[in-house]
């Protein structure tokens, strides 16, 4: 560490009191800049609003004047003006965001040219009245230099290409309401003052941006536009999440036409969409588009009216109410895939039209010239897509190029054919041929398939068997697409979703040692590197910001674990072990009202859903507590019981953890352990 300032009631503490007013010089400037560049844009987005509303009102009225052409150009004027419009605003948006912090640090470069820059970083840019950069937007080139070096020799990637030079200064500020409460020096990115106060922090309500705490290892991931794919193997609390909602904010300002709705993010559960929802929003950009796995799903197989999600999946086994473990687990492999896909080409290839047939009084369709079409000119389609395609030729080859009889001509197809186009039927056929490697009796494998809903691994294979037959759906504006938990989806999964959306980049992040799938793993998530187009970087987080030392060194035992790095200084507060308590309400009363009058969160995190409600229940009565399941979205961290498959991703001040005698953790679920205790940041106490 450099010379630090900080400022203490007013007190000021080491470099000087010269450097400290100049900087207090800079921000009164920037804060008088920003504010009259706030009013005067305020002015012009409240007309612009105005202008446009009336531009819109007069079009709509004379509409009826305007000839192709002319309604033609004055829709692409109303959009230009309207484009112009909306990113005024949302430029105005993102300085009122900023106004009591207008930035966060700042750093001194010199080039080779002996030029020197004084570069301040916010969330958002602002120029003087003559254009020159005042404030510089995290994400631009320059500014990578302070996540990424020391101070020293160093580069960045500008547009016009590589730009070397020193490293003189890097710089942090402390800022609230708009005056200077305390500035960093610092040489280093690790284990630096600002880095420790926001660790020391307790937890909020939702996920909140990190621009100011970035590292080293984290902008690799952020900032990478070299290659098409990323995945990211990253330990428990190495700020994962965090790291691929910032990479997506870098991304909507580094490449062209990309919005917020060009990109889907894939979550473990509704709970941990509601807590990242405020991240991108603090960037300054709108919330992607999200979903999990099986909602998403559930629009891709409309036989069904639900699909089960992944937790109610994985509760299943370790809430002990999976009947035949193995046999999800084989439904869950690698090994199926190739079996149905075995099964699918020979399906296709039986398929066959087996009598000719007459539609109306003259046009004879003869079934020879069909089966030639189905397997030989149609062959690159997909089975059902063959289908469709045959019944528009011969429409347009009997009613002069009309398609209103193609839905005549496809009952017609099917009626004459020895296949249908029923999928479930197809599955269960599946399920009961030589194909599939275990043995299911027919009736229980019947009664799987004919209900409500769908099992979460039914669903898979049956996307996968509606893709290949009839084609997967395809997701053209989605462009960047990025998954967390990955370490939670099986090959087959990925199959389905580059399938999907085969024109998007993909950012994977996951952890091996977080995986709660109990019937499928990964040796390393390297392994995901051979399933995506194009060039896709492996890179790793091996530094955890979660969670203390204390808690590090009891969670490493869980699996056996050495690498993992604490940035976290000591806490002095070891893991509790609460070994035969005999009442277990009396006891567990007390560490509640301790650790609430202590911290801000605290998390009772179970084994499963019914041990969640049963601790509840003994509970509620006592305390102001909340039950948080799979189905809830939006919840208070206060005081909450949740399982440990529900708590995935999140994190807490203080947890406990609780099962009873009869419901332990067995020597396979150390993951789910390992889970649970790794959502806590300052104090574990764990009833055993």
């Amino acid at each position: 560490m450099c010379g630090i300032i900080i400022l203490l009631d007013g007190d000021m503490m080491s470099i000087g009191d010269v450097e400290f007013l100049k900087e207090q010089k800079i921000l009164n400037k920037v804060n008088k800049l920003l504010t009259n560049t706030l009013d005067s844009l305020g002015v012009d987005v409240n007309k612009g609003e105005e202008d446009l509303v009336e531009f819109k009102k007069m079009m709509w009225e004379n509409a009826s004047s305007f000839d192709d052409g002319e309604s033609m150009q004055v829709m692409a004027a109303t959009s230009l003006e309207a484009d112009k419009f909306f990113q005024k605003q949302r430029y105005f948006n993102s300085l009122r965001k900023v106004k009591d912090k207008p930035y966060f640090a700042s750093i001194v470069f010199k080039d080779d040219e002996n030029s020197i820059y004084n570069i301040y970083m916010s969330l958002t840019y602002l120029k003087d009245t003559d254009s020159n950069n005042i404030l510089y937007d995290w994400r631009s080139p320059i500014c990578s230099l302070f996540y990424d070096y020391e101070t020293g020799p160093c580069s960045y990637d500008a547009p016009g290409g590589k730009v070397l030079g020193t490293l003189k200064r890097k710089r942090q500020y402390k800022i609230e309401d708009g005056k200077l409460v305390g500035v960093f020096d610092n040489s280093l990115n690790i284990d630096d003052e600002v880095l420790q106060e926001v660790l020391a922090r307790e937890s909020s309500e939702r996920m909140k941006n990190v621009v100011n705490t970035i590292q080293q290892e984290q902008n690799k991931v952020i900032r990478n536009l070299e290659d098409n794919n990323i995945v990211v193997q990253g330990i428990a609390g190495s700020g994962k999440t965090t790291v691929a909602l910032h990479r997506i904010a870098f991304l909507l300002y580094r490449m062209k036409n990309l919005t917020s709705n060009n990109i889907l993010i894939f979550s473990p559960n509704n709970i941990f969409t509601d807590y990242i929802s405020d991240v991108l929003p603090s960037l300054g950009e709108a919330n992607t588009l999200q979903t999990t796995f099986a909602d998403y799903l559930s629009c891709f197989i409309d036989e069904y009216k639900s699909v089960e999600s992944f937790t109610d999946f994985v509760s299943r086994f370790y809430s002990y109410k999976e009947i035949d473990p193995e046999l999800v687990r084989y439904k869950q492999s690698d090994e199926i895939i190739n079996d149905l896909d075995n099964y699918i080409d020979n399906y296709v290839s039986n398929c066959k039209f087996t009598f000719s047939f007459t539609e109306g009084e003259k046009n004879l369709i003869d079934k020879d010239y069909l089966n030639e079409l189905l397997h030989e000119k149609y062959s690159r389609l997909p089975l059902f897509e063959r289908v469709d395609e045959i019944a528009e030729k011969i429409c347009s080859n009997n009613y002069k190029g009309k398609l209103s009889r193609v839905k005549t001509y496809l009952k017609l197809l099917y009626k004459n054919s020895n296949f249908e186009k029923d999928y479930v039927k197809i599955l269960e056929d599946f399920y009961n041929s030589d194909y599939f490697k275990y043995t299911v009796d027919s009736k229980i494998i019947h009664n799987s398939l004919y209900k409500d809903y769908i099992n979460y691994e039914d669903s898979l294979i049956l996307a996968y068997l509606k893709g290949k037959l009839g084609g997967f759906l395809y997701e053209s504006s989605i462009r960047q697409v990025v998954i967390d938990e990955a370490q939670d989806y099986n090959k087959l999964q990925y199959i389905i979703i580059t399938n999907i959306f085969k024109k998007a980049e993909f950012t994977i992040l996951g952890d091996i040692n977080q995986n709660i799938n109990p019937y499928y793993s990964y040796d390393s998530l390297k392994d995901l590197c051979s399933l995506f187009k194009g060039d896709t970087k492996y890179l790793e987080l091996l530094k955890t910001y979660r969670s203390s030392p204390e808690i590090i060194d009891y969670t490493n035992k869980i699996l056996n674990l050495k690498h993992v790095n604490a940035i976290r200084r000591n806490t002095n507060k070891p893991v509790i072990i609460r070994k035969g308590v005999l009442n277990v309400k009396d006891r567990m009363c007390e560490d509640i009202k301790r650790l609430v009058s202590n911290y801000k969160s605290l998390a009772i995190i179970t084994k499963d859903d019914r041990e969640a409600l049963e601790l509840y229940d003994l509970l509620k009565d006592s305390f102001n507590i909340s039950l948080v399941d799979y189905n809830t979205k939006s919840f208070n961290k206060d005081l909450i019981i949740i399982p440990a498959y529900v708590s995935k991703g999140l994190e807490f001040d203080s947890v406990i953890i609780y099962n009873n005698r009869d419901n332990s953790y067995k020597n396979n679920e150390r993951n789910l352990l390992y889970v649970a205790c790794t959502r806590c940041q300052h104090e574990l106490v764990i009833y055993n």
